[in-house]
């Protein structure tokens, strides 16, 4: 994968930028649309991108 290589967003196509020295299950969102993924490491070296689990505040319950 080059440097500043960027994904379509699932949501709404837009683009989810790769950092310089991305790392698998390292969390990137999306420029247009604000949505979060999961980098995810291919069998053949590149990236993909999963939902991330956004796990919501717990106020003590």
């Amino acid at each position: 994968m080059t440097r500043n290589e960027t994904l379509k967003c699932q949501d709404c196509e837009g683009p989810v930028v790769v950092p310089n020295d991305p790392m698998e299950g390292e969390i990137v969102s999306c420029g247009d649309c604000g949505a979060s993924y999961e980098l995810v490491v291919g069998e053949n070296g590149t990236f993909s991108l999963n939902p991330a689990e956004v796990e919501g505040e717990d106020w003590g319950e």
